[in-house]
């Protein structure tokens, strides 16, 4: 029973870990495109690029925080 308890500690904080370096991601993402937004020669194919990768950064993260939190009705 411990052992079952330890894995799901342990799974449990690999799953917080892995949320916050995805929002450390996408929070710099975005700084990233705030810059490129503010440049006139940034390269609109890279600025695409990075704004795709943010939104499924996002789309991460929305996945691992519905799995993080209980069903309610549980």
């Amino acid at each position: 029973m411990a052992d079952s308890e330890d894995n799901v500690d342990r799974e449990l904080f690999r799953n917080v870990e892995k949320l916050r370096q995805l929002r450390i991601e996408h929070r710099d993402l975005d700084e990233i495109i705030e810059r490129l937004i503010l440049d006139i020669h940034a390269d609109e194919l890279q600025l695409k690029r990075l704004k795709k990768r943010k939104l499924m950064l996002k789309d991460q993260i929305t996945r691992l925080e519905s799995e993080l939190i209980p069903d309610l009705n549980a």
